[in-house]
This record gives C-alpha cells, sequence and structure tokens, in this order.
C-alpha cells in the first residue's frame, strides 16, 4: 500500500498536479500559508537533487551539447523576449503593470523543473543542466536592460543571488548527486542501481515538485482569487504565450535534433524561472505584475505535464539513434 501511494503521484503526473494546484488555492484562501516560504528552497533542492543521482558530473562542465545550447539563447534571448513584447503591446496597453510581469517571465529562462521534466521524460538531462545554468546567468546579466527597453524602467538583478541560487539548486544537487552515486557503486554494481535504485529516483522527485507547487500556490491564493476580471485577462495572455511557446520551441527542436535533445530544448525555453521572476515583480513593481507571474506558474506546470505525454503520443521528435549534436 505504501509502494503505490509513493509511485502514485509519478505516474499520474496529469491528475495529481491539477489536484495539488487546487489543494493550495482552497487552503491558502482558507488560511494564511505564508509560513511555507521557508520550504520552497530546500523543496526545490530536494526535487533536483534524485535527478541529479547517477549523472556523470563532467558531461555539465564540457563543451558538449554546444548546438541546443545555442538554439536555447536564440530562443530565450531573441524570440521569446520579443514574442511576450509582441503580446503586451497588442493586448496589455491598458495594463502596463500586467505587461511588466509578462515581460519579466520572459526574460528570465530555465529553473529546477527544467532539469526535472527533462529527467521524467527522458530526455537530455546534461544538456538541460548546462541550459539552466547559461539561461540563469544570461538572464541575470541582461533582462534589466531588456526590461528598460520593454517597459521603460530600470530593474537591477541581485547577480549574486542568481549564483547563489545556482549554487543550491544546481551545483549543489549535481555535486551531491555525484558522491552519492560514487558511494552506492562501492557496494552495488551499476546494474544493480539501475534496477534498484534509479526507478525509486523520480518518486522522490516528483514529492518535493508537489510540495513547490502547492506552497506556491497557497501563498499566493488571495491574490490569484482576489480580482476575477485581472485573472481572466492575466490568464488569456498567458496561455497565448506558453502555447506559441511550446510551438515556437517544438518547431526548432523537431527540425534541428534527435528526441532526447528535443525535449531538453523545448523545456529550457518553455518553462520560465518563476520564482526569480516573482521575487522581482514583487519588490520592484506591484500585485499586478506578480499576479501574472503567479498565474503562469499553473499554466507552466499544467502544459510541461501534458507535453511530455502528448511528444510521445503523438511522435513530435525522432527516436533514432544519430550523431552527436555535440559541438
Amino acid at each position: 500500500m505504501v509502494k503505490k501511494i509513493f509511485f502514485y503521484p509519478s505516474k499520474n503526473l496529469t491528475l495529481v498536479i491539477p489536484v495539488t494546484l487546487l489543494a493550495g488555492l482552497i487552503m491558502g484562501n482558507l488560511m494564511d500559508l505564508s509560513m511555507l516560504k521557508i520550504l520552497i528552497l530546500p523543496a526545490t533542492f530536494a526535487m533536483i537533487y534524485p535527478t541529479m543521482i547517477g549523472f556523470q558530473l563532467k558531461t555539465a562542465f564540457d563543451l558538449s551539447y554546444g548546438k541546443v545550447v545555442f538554439w536555447s539563447i536564440l530562443l530565450n534571448f531573441v524570440l521569446i523576449p520579443l514574442l511576450a513584447y509582441g503580446l503586451g503591446m497588442a493586448f496589455l496597453g491598458g495594463h502596463p503593470m500586467l505587461f511588466a510581469g509578462l515581460a519579466i517571465a520572459s526574460l528570465l529562462p530555465t529553473s529546477g523543473m527544467t532539469i526535472s521534466w527533462t529527467m521524467l521524460t527522458e530526455g537530455n538531462v546534461a544538456a538541460a543542466v548546462k541550459m539552466t545554468v547559461i539561461g540563469l546567468l544570461l538572464g541575470s546579466l541582461l533582462a534589466p536592460w531588456y526590461l528598460l527597453v520593454m517597459i521603460g524602467q530600470y530593474v537591477p538583478i541581485d547577480v549574486a543571488h542568481i549564483f547563489k541560487i545556482i549554487a543550491i539548486v544546481v551545483m549543489a544537487p549535481l555535486i551531491l548527486g555525484h558522491f552519492t552515486y560514487q558511494g552506492l557503486l562501492r557496494r552495488y554494481t551499476v546494474k544493480e542501481f539501475q534496477k534498484k535504485f534509479k526507478p525509486v529516483l523520480p518518486s522522490f522527485s516528483v514529492w518535493a515538485m508537489l510540495l513547490v507547487i502547492f506552497a506556491s500556490m497557497g501563498m499566493r491564493a488571495p491574490m490569484i482569487l482576489g480580482d476575477p476580471s485581472l485573472l481572466l485577462s492575466a490568464m488569456g495572455i498567458l496561455l497565448v504565450f506558453y502555447l506559441a511557446n511550446f510551438a515556437l520551441s517544438t518547431i526548432v527542436a523537431r527540425l534541428q535534433f534527435q528526441r532526447g535533445d528535443a525535449l531538453a530544448l523545448v523545456f529550457g525555453t518553455v518553462l520560465r524561472n518563476l520564482s526569480i521572476a516573482l521575487g522581482i515583480a514583487v519588490t520592484a513593481f506591484d500585485a499586478q505584475a506578480a499576479l501574472i507571474v503567479t498565474l503562469a506558474f499553473i499554466i507552466q506546470v499544467q502544459g510541461a505535464t501534458w507535453y511530455g505525454k502528448l511528444a510521445d503520443n503523438f511522435g513530435f521528435f525522432p527516436t533514432e539513434c544519430s550523431e552527436s549534436t555535440a559541438a
């Protein structure tokens, strides 16, 4: 019974994620869940750490996967910001703070969930790690200047804080996962690891992910449910934004890559770093900017959940063995 409960979320993501979202919204509307803020960072660490056990450490620092990283940079820092700017100018002229929130979300790519979703869909985790690190670094340096052009207000970003986030949610799990794997290999063979431990790791990651989702929704439930008309406007723009992102990244990935790299590219470009974006929205703008970033959590998680299923069911990407995309 315990075993079934443990594995249930990872096998039923399209059910448990909306239930978790709804539970967070209901509980957050009934009581103050702000105390859950302290759980976000450790839960994010716990979400990433299992994905790193068995991951080859050296692949995170070599010069491989240059092609997929190049395309992720082009999408994340040219095409997606242009899309957000176009949508904002066309539909959010009367809501400048919503425009600001959309702009912030569009400029901060990749998060811990990029790595988790890539792992859960059996994509190229090494490429996902590279895109996460590079995306956070470039985003922290470029976002203030992009915001100046897009919405006319310079917003400083604490680069040291970004480095701290990278260290906690990417580098520390990567290093700890490496040493955990080495320790396990002293007692078990690689084959035994693959059979006994690897099937269990995704479930640990999913449970941590559900905690992050519940806490994120619960803490912001009053804001999400407080203004229905504003809520509908923000939700409509976000749906268009994410659908366009999925379509654009899928087209590029299908034309350029095999399945593993293709999935890494999609999750490394569509999934935005909403935790950092929310912090900037709250401190630099106002509640409306924070609202659109908060709503993006709902669409982003659901979109990633369904995309993994649709990509395989409809054969979005070729699965044949091919030459490495490393460059």
